[in-house]
């Protein structure tokens, strides 16, 4: 049975959309993945679209969608440093992700961040088995 991860940031554009890309490509069938924003802002950051075609995954068929649009329970949930401002979420297993937002970062910022999030996700689906 797949394991059900859930990235979680406020607006849904940036880290948890990377987070949840990453789990797909990381996890493959082995994982269902999903991100939600607390305050969804509606629309994928074009910056995330594009740091992430150049890792040749394509970004722009996921949309920004809201945690009440989220159902289930899940393995873990990872918040990304959004504190307060993320609700809790029914888990197995919670960790929150003290990362940087990266849409206001230089290019090398936004790609620290990208692959921070990419060795986090590996890390994460290797301990859930």
């Amino acid at each position: 049975m797949a394991k059900r991860v859930l990235f979680v940031c406020v607006e849904n554009s940036n880290r948890s959309q990377m987070a949840e890309a990453f789990a797909r490509i990381h996890g493959g069938d082995a994982v269902e993945a999903y991100s939600a924003g607390s305050t969804p802002s509606g629309r994928i950051n074009p910056r995330a679209i594009g740091f992430m075609a150049e890792l040749g995954y394509d970004l722009s068929g996921h949309a920004s969608k809201s945690l009440d649009e989220i159902q289930g329970s899940f393995d873990a949930v990872v918040t990304m440093g959004c504190g307060d401002r993320c609700p809790w979420v029914p888990a197995r297993r919670r960790e929150d992700w003290n990362l940087p937002d990266p849409k206001h970062l230089d290019d090398a910022g936004y790609r620290a961040v990208r692959d921070e999030i990419s060795a986090r996700v590996k890390a994460l689906l290797a301990s859930l088995g």
